[in-house]
């Protein structure tokens, strides 16, 4: 089935189930890039589930990314990655330690972007340093937008019973996933110790895989980085009050092109894939879908139940998420501060210190803090290895302009990519970036961050409502903190749910 790593020179050859790759060996790394992991979904297969990859005859050179996955023009975010685009885009890129005779821990990364934009193949996301820490890291592309997260009438109209619909960028993961389990030894990676890690939709994602069926068994530890948690999905068919079902999205889409009600499935996938971009999808509303197949829950609902997979997981959130962005400017993240009664948001004022504490600060206690603690609070209450944290690392400019890490900025850091950021990066920040490396790699590793030479990471089933900070300074365990704020954003929940 596989072969061991056979160096020739300047490059490496490999051979894979599908055949045989040559990629490239650099201070001490093997990489791979542009390696198809399904059938591109092109023509008739546009919307529907990722097929297996096809083989090939003779070598297949991996020395240079693939194309990332159809979105809208770049907004200047260092992970979204360089043209070109295409719908042939369900690639995977992997770096791997040189040295041979050991099984190397396996991450795969997911990116974020909303779902409409991202990809595996920015330079932001090079995995040459996790890999110099022992691990085969893999970085992935998988569809976005209308043609990852969508459904019509017309194509559940075709659909065979029981075949997947509408959440296609996830089926696109777990795709990879699959990849990695029977491709994994080829390079030297565990196939029996696989992380997925993610941020923001990558994050969101990888909690909609604890809870996916179809992924049950594909990985054995899980880092979710501000992915959210609280969220509540689009169902696939079924309308309800203020919550259109994604057929019904579907449908109003197909009307703004001037598509008839009648429309059949060809006649969507004629539709050229850059129309399918505007008018673009939103993440909260448009792109979560709990379609009964793939996802069969809410996030939450399965943590609270304990259906979610049984493996160690790594928690957390910025410090500063959606700061700048007030209620009233959110879009779709700003309907669950809308639910608010009377009483809730003058204790929320209260406790925020007034209007400008609360405007600067709910959305991020709202979206992303909360949901963190109570994902942790649920998992850890299984029995099941949690670890919470907070990133309050940040550059000298962030800091002139009122501190607090922003939404993303833990990227480069988990890399260790520093070199990649506009900003000036000084001591302490490369020093917070080699720690954050530490604890991920060795949380891949052994299901558990702790190691030599770094402060305690407090388990938070043993420490209840303690994490792990990491700060200017270092990391630091301390207690959550505006735990006040939390609890009246919990007790909003559980009143609303």
């Amino acid at each position: 089935m596989t072969s061991p790593l056979q160096p020739d020179r300047d490059r490496l050859t490999v051979r894979t189930r599908q055949g045989v790759l040559i990629g490239r060996a650099g201070d001490g790394v093997l990489s791979f890039k542009g390696v198809p992991f399904a059938t591109p979904p092109i023509g008739p297969l546009r919307w529907r589930a990722p097929g297996p990859p096809l083989n090939w005859q003779g070598e297949r050179a991996a020395a240079d990314y693939g194309a990332r996955c159809v979105q809208p023009a770049s907004n200047g975010d260092p992970g979204v990655g360089p043209l070109p685009m295409s719908e042939d885009a369900l690639t995977l890129n992997l770096w791997t330690p040189q040295a041979s005779g050991a099984s190397w821990p396996v991450m795969v990364w997911i990116h974020g972007g909303g779902y409409n934009d991202g990809s595996g193949t920015a330079g932001l996301y090079d995995g040459t340093h996790l890999a110099k820490r022992g691990v085969m890291a893999v970085t992935i592309n998988y569809r976005l937008g209308r043609l990852g997260f969508f459904d019509h009438p017309a194509l559940a109209a075709e659909r065979a019973p029981g075949e997947p619909a509408a959440n296609y960028g996830l089926l696109d993961v777990i795709a990879a996933l699959e990849w990695v389990r029977d491709n994994a030894p080829a390079f030297g990676g565990d196939p029996g110790n696989v992380t997925i890690f993610g941020e923001s939709a990558g994050g969101v994602a990888v909690t909609q895989l604890m809870v996916a069926p179809a992924a049950r068994g594909l990985f054995h530890r899980a880092v979710v980085q501000s992915g959210m948690g609280r969220q509540r999905s689009t169902n696939l068919a079924l309308d309800r009050p203020g919550r259109p079902s994604a057929q019904t999205l579907g449908l109003a889409w197909a009307r703004s092109l001037g598509l008839p009600e009648a429309a059949t499935a060809a006649d969507l996938r004629a539709v050229p894939a850059e129309r399918a971009l505007y008018p673009p999808p939103a993440f909260y509303s448009d792109n979560l879908i709990v379609d009964g197949g793939v996802l069969t829950e809410e996030v939450v609902e399965a943590f609270a139940a304990g259906r979610q997979a049984h493996v160690p997981m790594i928690i957390g959130s910025n410090s500063a998420e959606f700061r700048g962005i007030r209620p009233s400017a959110a879009g779709a993240y700003g309907r669950t501060e809308e639910a608010f009664n009377e009483g809730e948001r003058e204790a929320l004022l209260a406790a925020y210190g007034g209007a400008e504490g609360y405007d600067q600060h709910v959305l991020g206690d709202l979206i992303f803090h909360e949901p963190a603690r109570h994902l942790a609070r649920l998992h850890s209450a299984r029995g099941h290895p949690t670890y919470l944290y907070r990133f309050d690392v940040t550059t000298e400019a962030c800091r002139k302009f009122g501190g607090g890490a922003a939404h993303a900025s833990e990227r480069p850091y988990v890399f260790n990519n520093l070199h990649l950021v506009e900003e000036p990066m000084g001591e302490r920040n490369q020093r917070a970036a080699m720690v954050m490396v530490g604890y991920w790699t060795t949380f891949a590793a052994r299901g558990n961050p702790n190691g030599s030479g770094r402060p305690a990471w407090p388990e938070f089933g043993a420490e209840r409502d303690r994490l792990l900070e990491f700060a200017m300074d270092g990391p630091v365990a301390r207690p959550v903190p505006f735990t006040d704020r939390l609890d009246l954003i919990e007790r909003f929940y559980e009143r609303a749910s």
